[in-house]
């Protein structure tokens, strides 16, 4: 079955996004036009304002009660990034949370920095998580926090770990065309890539098929070296290659450089089989002539 943009208007609910970023607002842009209504966490009151100009129920978190929206939510999603001694939505809100009379849908969107490195080697779900980095650590100890709230309350929760995401405004051409775009050489280097409609279309076909307690990778087909990507978009901007340069070398932000420490790649083999997804960019070639086509 194929269920790209799945259709989910005959049934519309309520979503409370927590922490309704990126990947969020994807998805929400296919279930606002089928008649959902959407409540969006954010930090700031502009931000708030700019949530609602696309349609989403503004709600600033931390500082507002979540209590009265958690009553009326029939469906969660938590994009809110781990601290190292766990998840901040859980610490505040669990009792509140597994207390919820109307979820029949809950997502957390994770990582795949929870495998850790294996050597430019594949991994899927059912792999021992070993996270190298912090990020990937406050993961692992998040995805447990969930997933125990889940065993103890019913929470039909399902896990959903991102490979890197790139899409409208995420993606190598401003840089290329700046002249601020390297090329960082790391021998045996390679990530994995996933376009940010591709989560939504995901996060929206788990939605009309749920199965609780499932995990899913979410990316792409085509695992690749960070350095042909760059490529690839001078080529697509009839730009010079950038300038190549070797990791040790290559001056870095303590961020960007954690991203090197692990090699890895990512199956999808789940999100296929188990939810019908065919990926709207099953590669980086797709997705950025896409950018580059929506620029135009």
């Amino acid at each position: 079955m194929t269920l790209t943009n799945p259709d989910i208007s005959s049934s519309p609910g309520t979503l409370l996004s927590l922490g309704h970023g990126y990947s969020a607002q994807a998805l929400a842009r296919l279930l606002l036009p089928q008649g959902w209504r959407i409540i969006g966490t954010t930090r700031s009151a502009a931000k708030a304002e700019a949530l609602r100009a696309t349609g989403i129920e503004p709600l600033i978190w931390p500082g507002t009660p979540i209590a009265p929206a958690l009553a009326e939510a029939t469906h969660l999603l938590t994009s809110i990034a781990p601290e190292e001694d766990g998840d901040p939505v859980l610490a505040a809100h669990r009792d509140e949370i597994a207390a919820a009379p109307h979820i029949a849908w809950a997502g957390y969107l994770s990582t795949t920095g929870v495998y850790g490195d294996h050597a430019g080697g594949w991994v899927d779900e059912e792999c021992v998580l070993a996270p190298a980095t912090r990020r990937g650590k406050a993961r692992v100890l998040a995805e447990a926090e969930w997933q125990s709230l889940a065993a103890a309350s019913g929470l039909p929760l399902h896990i959903f770990r991102l490979a890197g995401i790139y899409g409208p405004g995420r993606g190598p051409f401003a840089k290329v065309r700046d002249g601020t775009a390297r090329r960082i050489i790391k021998p045996g280097q390679v990530f994995s890539r996933i376009h940010v409609d591709d989560i939504a279309q995901v996060l929206a076909a788990s939605i009309v098929h749920p199965a609780p307690g499932t995990v899913y990778n979410v990316c792409d087909d085509e695992p690749a070296p960070p350095e042909d990507v760059i490529a690839h978009a001078a080529t697509l901007l009839d730009l010079p290659l950038p300038p190549a340069l070797r990791y040790d070398e290559a001056e870095m932000s303590p961020m960007a450089r954690s991203f090197y420490a692990e090699s890895k790649r990512v199956r999808n083999d789940r999100i296929k089989q188990g939810l019908g997804v065919k990926l709207l960019y099953p590669g980086y070639r797709e997705g950025l002539a896409a950018l580059l086509a929506a620029e135009g």
